[in-house]
Order: structure tokens, then sequence, then C-alpha cells
């Protein structure tokens, strides 16, 4: 990661060269130099990475991408994900179901794979989710970050087993058979009807026709963080500073990183 972050993020160490370090007059009339902090320097390495895969333009909020970055890059020097695989899948349910409020990411080519729609169960809400739960039989979705597991063929065909990383969150999710799977009421004949998408029991469900894209494409330890409003969630795995600290060693210094472009 390291190699990848001072080597592909080039065009983030010459952009802070000429604005982050910058000379501001002091009281005495001596010049001194700003500090560029391994956060800020991670804020850059984010702000790279969402305008490089072109996320604004597809509808993803900012806040929601660092947050789901940042549980990606705890869980990754947790070593609860493959160091093989950058994918990232965000679901943002604090957006309406008619929309395509699901995003899968290529992290090392700074690429949108995949946008398109996801459900929420059936109890959390109608056309949005507002309340969450990791109870049994709760019919809820559950935020927080989640690792993938196996794939299996069951009742809705072939799907994708999660493994819930936030405990009191979603850790019941393999309990509960909260899984990837596809669905024909994920579908925008369903909006068309419905005016929203319908309902999972708390999966995070994909239009059946891309279902097995989806699956192949983000199975093998990769992270699906879920995103909502909710004021009691908390997660170890939102702390940015560890994040920065994973990708930026602190060690070093800005003049050698900046020496090193």
């Amino acid at each position: 990661m390291r190699k990848y972050l001072l080597g592909g993020a080039g065009l983030v160490f010459s952009t802070l060269a000429l604005t982050i370090i910058s000379w501001t007059p002091s009281l005495n009339g001596v010049s001194t130099a700003k500090t560029v902090t391994e956060d800020s320097l991670y804020t850059q390495y984010v702000s790279k990475i969402y305008t490089g895969a072109h996320l604004q333009q597809a509808g993803l909020n900012p806040e929601v991408f660092q947050k789901a970055l940042t549980g990606f890059y705890n869980l990754k020097s947790s070593g609860k994900i493959s160091t093989e695989k950058s994918i990232l899948t965000i679901a943002d349910f604090d957006v309406n179901s008619t929309k395509k409020r699901l995003w899968i990411i290529d992290l090392k080519k700074d690429s949108l794979l995949l946008n398109t729609w996801v459900a929420h169960g059936s109890n959390s809400g109608a056309d949005m989710a507002t309340r969450f739960s990791d109870a049994n039989d709760s019919n809820e979705s559950s935020l927080g970050f989640y690792v993938t597991a196996e794939i299996y063929n069951g009742k809705h065909g072939r799907s994708l087993r999660l493994d819930g990383m936030d405990e009191g969150y979603n850790s019941n999710a393999r309990k509960r058979s909260i899984v990837v799977h596809g669905a024909p009421y994920v579908s925008q004949s369903t909006i068309d009807q419905l005016g929203r998408l319908g309902h999972s029991q708390g999966c995070p469900a994909v239009p059946a026709e891309l279902s097995n894209l989806v699956i192949n494409t983000i199975e093998g330890k990769t992270v699906i963080f879920i995103n909502g409003s909710d004021q009691s969630y908390s997660s170890k795995y939102l702390d940015t500073h560890l994040a920065a600290n994973s990708i930026i060693p602190m060690q070093d210094t800005t003049s050698t990183l900046i020496a090193r472009i």
C-alpha cells in the first residue's frame, strides 16, 4: 500500500508541494512553514480517489465515502480482509431506494465498477431506511462494516454470505442469514409500480440480472459498508488517524515524502 500511495498518488503530493507547503509571515517578520500532518495527507489521498473515480457524479456523498474508506484501511491493517483485492462496496441507506445507492469501487484503479440499486429490510422503512437492528427476525437492515465470505446456493439462488464486523450493530449477520443476493423486486419495474424498491428481510438485495456480477466482483473477503442515519452507531474502524498512519507512516516527514516523488 505504501508503494501505491507514494507512486500512484504522486499527483496528490505534487499538489501538496505547491499548495499545502506555503509560507506565512510571523509576527517578527520571519517566515515559517505550515506543518503537514499525516491526517491532512490522508484527507488529500481520500479526495484523490473520490475525484479519480468520479464518485460525485455518481451521487456518492464524500463524507460517506471517507467513512467507508477509513474502515477499509483499518480492516486491512487488522488482517480482516484480503491483501490481494482492493474492492470497496458502499450502500448508503440515507438515499431514497429509488436511487442507485450501491457503489462498487476498485481502489487500486480509482475506478467505479458498478452503481446500482440495493434494497433494505421491510421493517426499516418504506422508501427510506430509518430504523436499523441486528436482532433475529427483525426484518431490519443493519449498519456498519461487513466482510464478504463464502458463496452458496440458497432460496434466492447464488448468494454471498457476510460477516458483520461491528459488535452490537451487525455482528449477528451470519446468524440472521444476512447475505447479498439477487431479487426481482430490485428493479425499475418495481419502482414504477410501487414508487419505491421492494423490501428484503434485512439483506442488501441487488438486481437479479446483476447478482452474479456483483457477487463475482466483491467475493473473497472484501469490505461492504452500509451507511445510515443512526446517532447510536459507532465503530472502532472509523478512526481516521489510525487509517492515516496505516498508509502514511509517522516517521515520514513532508520533505521526505515530496523528495520521493
